[in-house]
This record gives structure tokens, C-alpha cells and sequence, in this order.
């Protein structure tokens, strides 16, 4: 079994207060429509839903970030601070989070800042944690972040099956970066994931990935949501295990590239047993080099 590592204090949650409100819905999109509206607007509020009274809205979001570059290449977290901000989501998924990586990212602590910028709660997992580059500085990290909105009861840093890219001829070996956290809405809890999957042609890695994915997901009960980039089209033979026990929540629309998008492969995805799927969008942005997937959900309490 694949160990499960408490990194609760390495996460570093971050408490804050004047967080936005739940419960503005996305309209339902049927397959084909147009993006919700983004370039950093906001997204409206959708007409009036039947729905169980008792049910508990929560808006997701998932976005790889491209370590804070656009798609113009350029470094602006506020540029992505306020299209995260635009998406009014309880809980984001992001990835391709650096944190003092490089200069590329000006050797920032992006997860942190944007937790901060955000005034959200900040669970950050890394792939890849290297010695700094001058003795003294922090480490090097790469990895995945769940930003929240709702207080992070646990947080824990998975390991997966990779194939590194920061060493010569890597063989593919278990190594971190798929992050859980669990979150409590209103009184319920909630498992979140983060991932983001092998970026290669061949798929034998992202088919190891999902056997893990689903192994480690299967560990928890109760309601969950799959947050991540999984660099595979929706119809890929190695994410067909996956739809076994998840739904996949489809926002209508490619999320890559960012500028005339042809594929998605940025998902979200939940549990078929206490989650509802309210509707789905995938904004319009060229703050990083993917679009993101929002997605508005009703929890149901258990029965």
C-alpha cells in the first residue's frame, strides 16, 4: 500500500477572515455551449434551481496555474489573483504551483501569496522538494495547492506513481504530490483531491496514476471531489477506470491552450453518492496557458 503522509504543518493552513459567500450557481451547460464569461469578469448568478432544501451548495474550481505565467509567458500573480478571484469558488485545485522554485517565479512562495491575496485557507503538496540553490535559502518546491474557503480539518501528501523530471533516465516510482485535503461545509465534510497527471504521449504512467488514484481514493468514505489536470482527453482509454466510481463534470468546453482551446483535459470529478452536479463552466482567460473548470455542486447530507 502506498504510504499516507500526515504533512499537516509542512501544508501550512492558512486561517483568514471576509471570505466570499456560496451558493451563486452556474447555470447547466449542455455539451457544445459557449464558456461562462471570464477575462477576469465575473460569473453571474444562474436562474433558480429545484433543489433539496437540505442540500448544501459548494462551487469548485480547478486551474493549473503555469507556475504564475500567462499564456503570454509572463509572471503576474495578480493577474491570476483576480481571475481566481473572478471565479467566486469555495474550493480551488490548483497546479504547477512553484514555491521559491526558481526565478522564473522570482523565488516567491506562490502558494502562500495566493492564499493570502485569496484570503483563503492554503494546503500546499509538493512533487518535487530539492535543496535551495544558495545554502540558507528555503527548499525548492514544485507541486499541487488546494486553496479553501472552509477551515482544513487534515491534509495529507499522497504518493503516486511518477517519472521524474529532475533526474537522468527516471524510472517510474512512487513519489508525492497528490494532494487530499478534508474540508467540513456546514457541518458536512468533504474530500478534496488534487492532481495533475503524466504530460507524456504514452499513457502507461497516467494508467499507473489512476490505479493509485483510485486505490487511495478508495481509503475514504462519504463525499469527494477530484480536483486536477489530467492531460488526457475525456475519452482516454487510461481514465475509463476512473468514471467506475466518479462523475465527470463536463463544463462544455476545451480548457487548452488557453487561446482557442482544442482538448480538455482539465477536469473536475465526484462521487456518484452525496454529491449533485448543479452545472459546469470553463472561463474564458489567458492568465496561465489552460482555461479553468468551475463547477457548482449540492452536497446532500447523509440519509
Amino acid at each position: 500500500m502506498t504510504p499516507r503522509h500526515r504533512t499537516l504543518g509542512k501544508l501550512g493552513t492558512l486561517v483568514v477572515a471576509g471570505l466570499l459567500t456560496a451558493g451563486t450557481a452556474l447555470p447547466a451547460k449542455a455539451a457544445g455551449a459557449p464558456s461562462t464569461p471570464g477575462n477576469g469578469r465575473s460569473i453571474g448568478p444562474a436562474r433558480a434551481t429545484n433543489e433539496p432544501g437540505n442540500a448544501i451548495p459548494l462551487r469548485v474550481a480547478t486551474y493549473n496555474i503555469h507556475a504564475g505565467a500567462g499564456m503570454d509567458g509572463v509572471f503576474d500573480l495578480d493577474r491570476q489573483a483576480d481571475q481566481l478571484r473572478s471565479l467566486k469558488a469555495d474550493v480551488l485545485g490548483l497546479q504547477e504551483v512553484d514555491v521559491h522554485w526558481s526565478a522564473r517565479s522570482e523565488w516567491r512562495d506562490v502558494a502562500r501569496e495566493l492564499g493570502e491575496r485569496m484570503r483563503m485557507r492554503v494546503s500546499f503538496a509538493p512533487i518535487y522538494s530539492l535543496d535551495p540553490a544558495t545554502p540558507g535559502a528555503p527548499r525548492r518546491e514544485f507541486g499541487v495547492a488546494v486553496l479553501s474557503r472552509y477551515r482544513i480539518e487534515s491534509a495529507e501528501n499522497h504518493e503516486i506513481t511518477r517519472l521524474s523530471t529532475q533526474v537522468p533516465d527516471p524510472l517510474p516510482a512512487p513519489a508525492p504530490g497528490f494532494g487530499e485535503v478534508t474540508v467540513r461545509v456546514r457541518g458536512l465534510p468533504v474530500h478534496v483531491y488534487v492532481t495533475h497527471l503524466d504530460y507524456r504521449a504514452d499513457p502507461s504512467v497516467r494508467t499507473a496514476q489512476i490505479a493509485d488514484t483510485r486505490r487511495i481514493m478508495a481509503e475514504d468514505r462519504g463525499r469527494k471531489v477530484l480536483l486536477g489536470d489530467f492531460n488526457a482527453s475525456p475519452t482516454a482509454a487510461e481514465l475509463a477506470p476512473l468514471w467506475r466510481e466518479l462523475t465527470d463534470v463536463e463544463p462544455g468546453s476545451p480548457t487548452y491552450p488557453a487561446r482557442d482551446p482544442v482538448r480538455r483535459i482539465d477536469y473536475v470529478a465526484v462521487s456518484k453518492d452525496g454529491v449533485r452536479v448543479r452545472g459546469a463552466a470553463v472561463p474564458e482567460t489567458l492568465a496561465s496557458d489552460h482555461r479553468p473548470v468551475v463547477a457548482d455542486l449540492l452536497l446532500r447530507p447523509e440519509r
